[in-house]
């Protein structure tokens, strides 16, 4: 963890809120140190890429901006957007200098890469930019912000999170390659109101990086469990679609809101126990972050609006005004993997071998309503209301065996 040692001043204002700001000379220190590390030469400014103008991708990009954006002889901070997509004008003029609709503009001399696409998207991407990287001398480092997980099941069943897909397009190697996750809503980051993040990977980078990207209104810290920061990152859009209809349904019981809480994350901490013995607790920001996305994220937003019949299935995962809808691909990727029989664990129960998604009656349920579309968001409430249901403590402790484990599930053996 980084302390925060920068000098700073705060305004107290009449409302009792504080502002504190940091000094440019605290800035530019931090900016030399992260220069330093990266090997920049006198005079040549550190260049800085966005990914994808989205939401949070945008307002990522544009607090570095804000921050070091003073600094132009040192750093130059850009941001790259498919030519279909637009940034809002408001925002562009405000905060971006450049703009590039051509990545080999953006991105073919970047120092740093900002990941600001969706899950979905970010393997085509990068296997674009990657063109423009092989005479390369030096690699860059790569901070994706993507939240989603893709399956694949030859020759065995393995999960593939954004930043493998990024090593797998372009070669950069993982230790170059970070996810930065916290309970952010970009709208709100956007305003300054107070927030933090966990930036996760190999410490070389994270620990500089956590300093870097440290500002008063939004506090980093660094952590070396990527792997499970990134799949709950995955689940939490998962299991929030579901949150949003038992909102919807239930005309916002707390009761049945907080029962789901309990059914939905003991669900995730079963699953992040089949990735890695010894996972990050749900706690802390990655609880929070599990915690807002419930509450207020798009997923759980798409969630509400299916319930209420005011969006259909027929309308996809990419809507107009909140974009891509990142949790429908991911409930098919996990209950795909979920549902192989060579990943069996012993029921508690019945005394027999099943496949881990059997444990995971919501997962279940979420792939039955938006993927085969047996039922309708109605459904959702099935599950909870089951009188077998176990105790989500009892999935835990399952969990929490080691020889529950599966490695392979992340191309490592066993």
């Amino acid at each position: 963890m980084i302390e925060n040692t920068e000098p700073a001043t705060h305004n107290v204002y009449s409302d009792g809120s504080i502002q504190t700001h940091t000094s440019n000379g605290a800035l530019e220190h931090k900016l030399d140190e992260l220069r330093h590390l990266i090997g920049k030469a006198e005079g040549d400014p550190l260049r800085i890429v966005g990914i994808g103008a989205g939401a949070w991708g945008s307002v990522f990009t544009a607090l570095l901006q804000d921050n070091y954006g003073h600094l132009r002889d040192k750093v130059l901070i850009r941001i790259w957007r498919r030519p279909s997509r637009s940034v809002d004008r408001a925002t562009a003029e405000h905060l971006f200098e450049v703009i590039n609709s051509r990545e080999d503009e953006a991105v073919w001399d970047a120092d740093v890469v900002i990941n600001g696409l969706p899950s979905t998207e970010t393997r085509e991407v990068f296997e674009e930019i990657s063109r423009y990287w092989k005479e390369r001398i030096t690699v860059p480092v790569i901070i994706s912000l993507a939240k989603g997980v893709e399956a694949e099941l030859e020759p065995e069943p393995r999960i593939i999170t954004p930043t493998q897909m990024i090593n797998r397009a372009t070669g950069v190697p993982m230790e170059n390659i970070l996810y930065l996750g916290g309970p952010n809503i970009a709208s709100e980051i956007y305003n300054k109101e107070y927030a933090n993040a966990r930036i996760c990977g190999a410490e070389k980078w994270r620990k500089p990086l956590a300093k870097f990207l440290r500002q008063p209104h939004f506090i980093v810290w660094d952590n070396g469990d990527l792997v499970t920061h990134e799949v709950m990152g995955g689940l939490k859009n998962v299991y929030a679609i579901g949150a949003g209809m038992v909102a919807a349904l239930t005309n916002e019981s707390a009761t049945s809101k907080s029962v789901y809480f309990a059914h939905c994350t003991s669900e995730m901490i079963f699953i992040t126990h089949l990735l890695a013995e010894e996972p990050e607790k749900l706690a802390g920001p990655l609880l929070a972050d599990t915690y807002v996305t419930l509450l207020k994220g798009r997923n759980a937003w798409y969630g509400q609006k299916l319930a209420k019949g005011e969006l259909n299935l027929e309308m996809g995962d990419s809507i107009k005004g909140k974009g891509m809808i990142q949790g429908v691909s991911a409930v098919k990727a996990f209950y795909e993997l979920l549902s192989q029989s060579c990943l069996s664990v012993l029921h508690p129960e019945e005394n027999r071998a099943v496949a881990p998604v059997a444990l995971c009656p919501i997962l279940k349920m979420l792939y039955r309503i938006l993927i085969t579309r047996e039922f309708s968001a109605q459904a959702i409430l099935q599950v909870l209301r089951d009188e077998t249901m176990n105790d989500p403590r009892d999935r835990i402790e399952i969990a929490q065996t080691h020889v529950f484990c599966r490695p392979s599930l992340l191309g490592q053996k066993p």
